[in-house]
C-alpha cells in the first residue's frame, strides 16, 4: 500500500502518524529495561521536507524524549532526488541529535562522492545481497566492501535479513 499512498499523498499523514506512535513508545519504555533502546522510522521520499523537522520536533517535545532514541532510515533515492535539499533537511536533523541512516545502501544510484557530503551515522546493508553471501560470490565482495566502507568512514553499519547461521558468522567475521 505505500506506493498508493505515496501516489495519493496520504503518506506524509501516515509518516506523521507512525513518528507519534513511535515517540510514544519512546515515551512508554522510559524508566524500564528498554528506556536505552531507540526506534528506526523509514522516511518516504514525499515526507521528506521542511514539514517533517517539525513533526519530529513537536512528538520529541511533546513526549520529552531525548533526541537519540529516534533514527530516521532514508533510501539512496530520497537523497539523490535533490542533493542540496536533502543536505540541508539532513543537517538540520543532525543538528536535533537524531540519528541518520541510508537504507537498502547499495540498491540505488548514488554516487560515493555525495555519501560523504551527508550527515548519516550508519548504512543498512540491503537483504538483497545478505541473502546470497555465502553463495554467490559477487554479493560477499559487495558486502565486504560496503562493510569496509561504513568503516572507514566511521558509519555503523546493518546487516539486513540475516536469516541463517551461516550468513551471521559471515557478517560477524566482517565485525
Amino acid at each position: 500500500f505505500i506506493p498508493l499512498a505515496e501516489d495519493t499523498g496520504m503518506i506524509v499523514a501516515i509518516g506523521d502518524w507512525v513518528i507519534k506512535m513511535a515517540c510514544q513508545q519512546l515515551a512508554l519504555w522510559k524508566n524500564t529495561a528498554f528506556e536505552k533502546l531507540h526506534i528506526a522510522v523509514n522516511i518516504s521520499a514525499r515526507h521528506f521536507n521542511p514539514s517533517l523537522l517539525k513533526t519530529i520536533d513537536e512528538e520529541l517535545n511533546a513526549n520529552q524524549l531525548s533526541p537519540e532514541l529516534l533514527e530516521l532510515e532514508i533510501t539512496e533515492s530520497v537523497l539523490m532526488d535533490n542533493a542540496d535539499a536533502a543536505i540541508s533537511i539532513l543537517n538540520q536533523i543532525r543538528e536535533m541529535g537524531i540519528s541518520l541512516a541510508i537504507d537498502d545502501f547499495g540498491t540505488g544510484y548514488s554516487s560515493l562522492s555525495y555519501l560523504k557530503r551527508f550527515p548519516i551515522s550508519s548504512l543498512k546493508i540491503d537483504r538483497s545481497f545478505v541473502k546470497d553471501v555465502i553463495e554467490d560470490n559477487n554479493d560477499a565482495a559487495i558486502v565486504s566492501s560496503i562493510v569496509a566502507l561504513a568503516k572507514n568512514m566511521d558509519l555503523l553499519v546493518t546487516a539486513e535479513g540475516v536469516e541463517t547461521e551461516e550468513q551471521l558468522a559471515f557478517i560477524e567475521g566482517l565485525g
